[in-house]
């Protein structure tokens, strides 16, 4: 049975080195490349070259369109198709709208903001080969690594190997999946 080549992983001794290695992988032109921590590291997201994410647009162009369709049923229901009158309420009544409107607009927000983070993510994905290494298991209490995927168009396993033992990482590690 041939293995595959999934990436390669590297340790660095502690978060400033691991920050400047993020920073020295972004600037050799590495896209697939992530940087595991223990704990969160302020300046990862812009030494990675990270863009903001475009979630927060996506969840609120589709509140604004579940605030408009909740506002237009209750008025076409109440103002035009079955119009009943109620202690004199006129049939278009915004007031009474409100809450639905309100509450139509946070239920889908809250669908949209959870799959299409689920989507942007990549996920489910239950499996991924970095979870094989012994290497990586460190990264839960004491390791700082960089790993980069195969998928890379720069990738080349020689010389991503040989580029990340020059930029200080030690236990360079070649990952392989059947």
């Amino acid at each position: 049975m041939s293995e595959r080549v999934a990436g390669v992983i590297a340790q660095f001794e502690d978060p400033a080195a691991l920050l400047k290695a993020a920073e020295r992988v972004r600037d050799e032109g590495y896209k697939k490349f992530d940087c595991h921590s223990p704990f969160p590291i302020h300046g990862m997201d812009q030494a990675m070259g990270e863009r903001r994410s475009p979630l927060g647009w996506i969840v609120g162009g589709i509140a604004v369109i579940a605030t408009l369709a909740g506002a237009g049923m209750q008025w076409w229901t109440n103002g035009v198709d079955y119009q009943f009158v109620i202690s004199g309420k006129p049939f278009v009544s915004y007031q009474a709208y409100l809450p639905v409107t309100f509450a139509v607009a946070v239920l889908t927000s809250a669908f949209v903001s959870t799959f299409g983070m689920m989507a942007l993510n990549g996920l489910p994905r239950w499996h991924h080969p970095l979870f094989e290494s012994e290497q990586f298991k460190k990264v839960t209490d004491d390791g700082f690594l960089v790993s980069i995927e195969a998928t890379d168009r720069k990738f080349n396993v020689e010389q991503t190997s040989a580029f990340l033992e020059l930029i200080g990482g030690t236990n360079v590690e070649v990952i392989t999946c059947d």
